[in-house]
């Protein structure tokens, strides 16, 4: 197998570094605090977020120590946040972590070895303690994953462009840490964005909605919000088109779909898949106001297999 290009964060065991650890992977969504321009020219295929070693001793030390890994796809370009996103933004209504990507949560592995009994090369494990050493910000590395991935039970496939990408299907769902409880109303949820208080997660999704429906309408179609399978009908003279609408406060990563909205992707000859990212959501219930959001159109849209994974099921109850 061929090298592969990572990005190595180390996150803290603070309260706050394991609440938005647990944020991240719930939304999807991961940041840093140094400016986007200091990552011009960044690439990379995965991310490894590593937590549960202190950071600051030399690397003979280092490498002696065991740590927890979040090992995550990369995806889509780094990009400049706007909206406060992880629970201390929002607490204080300001950008902490301007740099910003999409992850993909694959595998999580525990209590492995940082030294040369386990998966990371000692390059690698040494880019987690100098990125613990510079407050989070990652720190990209090249190696072969092959002992990682055999460690995780997954096989990546090549693009096109001979990008590594593990299939989401053949992953399993990886929870976020256990946090305590948080009160009735709270910003946290799971999910591409997703929000406990429905309220807000209805002004989330009321927000999406009003900008596709401009958008589709500036292009010349009519539009009819449906809701159920899909959010938006349009039509012209002799031609119709559906749109499954999403809203996220975090990045363009992936997105939660029913069983009937994948159905009817599938079925349907013209659907479009309309995601806003980014979405600022200011105010405390039940008076949320919102405003800007990034669009991603992917049109044509039919999920394949590989790129669904289920996190859920359905339990029959014995007779």
């Amino acid at each position: 197998m061929s090298e592969s290009s990572f990005l190595m964060v180390h996150v803290s065991q603070t309260a706050a570094g394991q609440d938005n650890l647990s944020f991240g992977l719930e939304t999807r969504t991961w940041g840093f605090p140094n400016p986007l321009e200091n990552y011009a020219g960044t690439k990379m295929d995965f991310v490894i977020l590593g937590t549960g070693a202190p950071p600051r001793v030399g690397l003979e030390i280092w490498l002696r120590n065991r740590i927890n890994l979040y090992v995550c796809q990369a995806v889509g370009d780094l990009y400049e946040g706007t909206a406060p996103h992880w629970p201390d933004e929002i607490e204080d209504q300001h950008v902490k972590y301007p740099t910003r990507f999409g992850i993909e949560p694959l595998a999580t592995l525990v209590d492995v070895p940082l030294g040369p009994t386990g998966p990371l090369p000692e390059a690698a494990s040494d880019a987690i303690r100098r990125s613990g050493v510079d407050r989070g910000n990652g720190k990209p590395v090249r190696f072969d994953p092959e002992q990682l991935f055999k460690l995780m039970g997954v096989t990546p496939r090549r693009t096109s462009a001979g990008a590594a990408v593990i299939p989401l299907s053949r992953t399993r769902f990886v929870p976020p840490p256990v946090q305590p409880k948080r009160p009735r109303g709270s910003i946290h949820g799971t999910g591409a964005g997703r929000q406990i208080d429905p309220r807000k997660r209805q002004a989330i999704e009321r927000h999406a909605v009003d900008l596709a429906i401009r958008h589709y309408e500036q292009a010349g179609w009519t539009v009819e919000e449906i809701g159920k399978p899909y959010d938006l009908r349009l039509t012209k003279p002799g031609a119709e088109r559906h749109v499954e609408v999403k809203g996220t406060t975090g990045a363009p990563t992936s997105v939660e779909l029913t069983a009937n909205e994948v159905r009817h992707a599938r079925e349907f000859p013209d659907v479009d898949l309309f995601v806003v990212s980014d979405i600022t959501v200011k105010g405390s219930p039940p008076d949320f106001t919102t405003s800007g959001g990034n669009v991603t159109l992917v049109p044509n849209w039919e999920p394949a297999e590989e790129d669904l994974r289920p996190t859920r099921f359905e339990y029959r109850i014995p007779s």
